[in-house]
């Protein structure tokens, strides 16, 4: 156990400049909501649709009802020499403050896709969730694939095309796709929430969905639709020894668990603990921390499976490394059916964020030869 300061100063970082930015304000509310500031010393954070980064009191309120302007500039610099938190004003920087931890809750590109990690290392800085590894190939879905395949875990067929060949030749990347057998469902590569995902039943549904996907992303993934699915999530918690929730299924009110389900109207319904046998949860729970440890995932991860009710196969779905933190959100609902409350889970996220900066620090940095 790492030694805790009275109060940590604590950046939680939220916006972004992905699809799922509302999504990001959201689980920021929530997280927010729970910090004890007792035990920590809050700097709200928001990065705008077009990448500013800005601060002040009550930032994300600000950010919900699109009133900005009074908001000040800020940055964390990649020189571990000039720690903490920068605010910007006529191009002079002035430190506002040290940072203990970063707390990012910004889902998909530009925050849970190795990028805004790969800056916190930069700035030897303690963060929570993934490094950079384990949050790009958990969220590029065809690299994604292509692990859990050489690791042994079942997932569905797909073939993945590049927006340049859905413009080139959309008939090419048509009859690719076609060959998986309808329904399929369009995603794309380096996006979650759902965000320009299509289920398609036919000729004129695949051509509409690759469009969509294709604006959220240069790597669009089609995938074989599972026949009569049930779609059961696992939380998983730790660093090196992770641990996993109980599972949960999915009872979706749309077609599919569309990003209205999940954040718009709320109505999917959520059966925790999933009703499978026992052997059958043990084997869920099993490859959830397999598929976390093949990626080198770090803090947490909901990981998703599809159970096709017909064949009985399981088949992993994807690893969500920056999962949502909102109220009706799966990941902390899991933990808390598991015995862990959401507040009680904040804080040991935490915990192992700084866990893993103490285990980082443990690595020699320069070569030394023996004279």
């Amino acid at each position: 156990m790492i030694e805790r300061k009275s109060q940590l100063k604590v950046v939680v970082l939220f916006g972004g400049r992905s699809g799922e930015h509302e999504v990001s304000l959201n689980s920021a509310r929530s997280v927010l909501a729970v910090l004890d500031p007792a035990k920590y010393e809050v700097f709200e954070v928001g990065i705008t649709h077009e990448g500013a980064w800005l601060t002040g009191k009550d930032a994300r309120q600000a950010f919900t009802d699109e009133k900005t302007g009074g908001l000040t500039p800020c940055t964390i610099l990649p020189d571990p020499s000039k720690p903490g938190l920068y605010g910007i004003r006529n191009s002079q920087y002035a430190k506002i403050t040290d940072i203990d931890v970063v707390f990012p809750v910004l889902h998909g590109t530009f925050g849970e896709d190795g990028t805004v990690q790969g800056l916190l290392e930069l700035a030897d800085v303690a963060y929570v969730g993934a490094g950079v590894t384990g949050a790009s190939v958990g969220m590029d879905k065809g690299v994604f694939k292509d692990v859990m395949r050489a690791n042994g875990i079942p997932v569905v067929e797909a073939v993945l095309v590049l927006r340049s060949e859905i413009e080139r030749d959309p008939e090419a990347v048509i009859q690719k796709s076609e060959a998986l057998g309808y329904p399929v469902f369009v995603k794309p590569a380096n996006l979650g929430s759902s965000v320009g995902v299509s289920k398609c039943n036919n000729r004129s549904d695949l051509q509409e969905g690759l469009m969509e996907a294709a604006a959220y992303d240069r790597r669009v993934l089609v995938e074989r639709g599972v026949k009569a699915p049930r779609e059961i999530e696992v939380s998983v918690l730790g660093n090196d020894d992770p641990q996993a929730s109980l599972p949960g299924e999915i009872l979706p009110s749309r077609e599919f668990y569309s990003y209205e389900s999940k954040y718009v109207d709320g109505t999917s319904g959520l059966l925790i603990p999933a009703p499978l046998p026992d052997g059958t949860a043990s084997l869920v729970r099993g490859l959830a921390v397999k598929a976390y440890k093949a990626i080198d995932c770090a803090g947490m991860a909901r990981v998703d499976f599809l159970f096709d009710k017909d064949s009985g196969e399981f088949f992993l779905n994807e690893v969500n490394t920056i999962p949502g933190f909102t109220s009706i959100s799966m990941y902390p609902k899991l933990w808390e059916a598991s015995g862990l409350p959401y507040a009680d889970l904040v804080d040991r996220l935490i915990e192992l964020a700084l866990e893993r900066k103490a285990e980082r620090d443990r690595t020699e940095r320069r070569f030394r030869r023996d004279v």
